[in-house]
């Protein structure tokens, strides 16, 4: 599927950690919502660095411009969608390999080639680097995301468990 000519994408920087914890508290406040997403700010701060690629999906609106043009206002692209990604090595073999922290899509943007468009450029970005595979965390509950990444091939390789321990009386 080719990404529709309104957007594009694009590789973003360290300078972009206001939009990336934006767009982090908008993908768990989708799932969870009404809770404070606060504590990803120190996430996007400890974990965002020039080896955690990062990419956005902009949008450029209907008819917009790409390319400059004397004469023509160029729009302002919105970020529409982004991709995140840090390093993470196999337990099992010892090799490095991308570890997607998130892919979020705004809502009205879904269902038109973004998250597809993201992944795909993530991966050709993974191959060329020497990666061997890239992994992931998803919820259980997010049908569409995990539709996605089986698409992509993605399987589950092992599965992460917790266990909620309650306070006792009189801890403080």
């Amino acid at each position: 599927m080719n990404l529709h000519p309104e957007y594009h994408i694009r590789r973003g920087s360290t300078l972009d950690k206001p939009l990336l914890f934006k767009f982090m508290q908008l993908t768990y406040g989708e799932m969870f919502p009404g809770q404070d997403f606060a504590h990803l700010q120190k996430t996007v701060e400890q974990y965002l660095s020039p080896e955690t690629p990062l990419w956005w999906a902009d949008f450029f609106g209907d008819n917009a411009k790409h390319k400059s043009e004397p004469g023509v206002v160029q729009p302002s692209p919105t970020p529409v969608g982004c991709l995140w990604a840090g390093n993470a090595i196999d337990q099992v073999h010892g090799d490095r390999h991308l570890h997607i922290f998130l892919l979020y899509v705004a809502p009205e943007h879904r269902q038109q080639g973004i998250a597809t468009a993201l992944m795909k450029n993530l991966e050709s970005w993974a191959k060329a680097r020497g990666d061997r595979q890239i992994g992931l965390q998803v919820f259980q509950t997010s049908t569409a995301a995990l539709n996605l990444y089986q698409k992509f091939g993605y399987h589950t390789q092992s599965l992460w468990m917790v266990k909620p321990l309650q306070k006792e009386t009189g801890d403080s």
